[in-house]
């Protein structure tokens, strides 16, 4: 699988970057929990707090600042928290990033080489939207029902544990569509996900033609969430402002906010090129292929065997 995706970017002159695991900084989206450490050595005798990346994302866009091109990255990333079925800890991501392509070219790109990691030249591709989808199987206008009325719908449904929960919106529709929805998508071939909600959209640029939604997509196959991409935000003052968005919900949520990337907003000052990005999480692609169900069956060594 490996030797496929570096022949594939091969052919389209797109380099492999490396980029440091360790960082002085986090994504600060509540929905992601870091795994940090220490480092103590010449120069920080007391100490300097480490995050194990999430993503190789900051630290490509300051690339890509510098003129580097096109380029891809097959790295680890880790996640705190998060052990499962789809779930490790500790997981291979590819990440790849394509100047000058608007959202729907790397859509493309990605049915592309997924088909061929599959095995699946002429698989079948979907687009459907999240307003749509949400329409389709819930009932629900995403965008104009309120978050009350988001809650009092999940806990009608009797979701494992919905009673309990006191979520913000987007952690309602969250739910509801990993419950209700993901299972639907991508039964009889690769389903990309578009258009979601502005708020859901932490890195992405907003659609022109509608600002309550990112130019932002899922991809999934046979209910399970292969890849997110977007178009990448460039404007370092509405990045900046995200990001305290981000941590002031960390906080309101006694979750710790998490440092924010000065240099990736230098970098955006600086100026990246107008361009598109996309992680593809590898475990789960090798999963689809095999036929597998479980992450522990593609790992050689997964949390319970280190």
């Amino acid at each position: 699988m490996l030797t496929s995706v570096r022949r594939f970017f091969a052919r389209r002159g797109v380099m492999e970057v490396e980029t440091p695991l360790l960082s002085s900084c986090f994504a600060t989206e509540p929905s992601i929990e870091p795994l940090q450490t220490e480092f103590i050595g010449p120069g920080y005798a007391g100490g300097r707090s480490l995050y194990l990346q999430s993503s190789p994302e900051f630290f490509m866009k300051r690339l890509l600042a510098d003129g580097s091109g096109p380029i891809f990255q097959v790295c680890k990333a880790f996640r705190n928290g998060e052990s499962g079925r789809q779930h490790n800890p500790e997981f291979s991501i590819l990440e790849w990033y394509r100047p000058g392509f608007r959202v729907e070219q790397l859509m493309l790109e990605v049915a592309e080489l997924v088909g061929k990691l599959l095995d699946q030249a002429d698989i079948s591709v979907d687009y459907r939207s999240y307003a749509d989808l949400f329409g389709q199987y819930l009932g629900l206008d995403v965008f104009d029902i309120q978050t009350e009325d988001l809650a009092e719908f999940a806990r009608a449904q009797n979701l494992l544990g919905a009673e309990t929960l006191e979520l913000d919106r987007d952690g309602w529709l969250n739910l509801l569509m990993g419950s209700l929805i993901e299972s639907e998508l991508g039964k009889d071939g690769l389903c990309f996900v578009t258009d979601y909600p502005a708020s859901q959209a932490s890195l992405a640029r907003l659609n022109k033609h509608d600002s309550r939604t990112a130019a932002r997509f899922e991809l999934y196959y046979r209910g399970v969430e292969l890849a997110n991409g977007f178009e990448e935000l460039a404007d370092p003052d509405e990045q900046a402002e995200r990001f305290e968005h981000e941590n002031c919900t960390r906080r309101s949520n006694g979750q710790q906010p998490m440092p924010v990337d000065e240099a990736l907003l230098g970098a955006l000052q600086h100026g990246i090129p107008d361009c598109c990005g996309v992680a593809l999480g590898l475990d789960r692609v090798l999963m689809s292929a095999l036929g597998v169900e479980d992450i522990d069956q593609v790992l050689s060594f997964s949390l319970g065997r280190i």
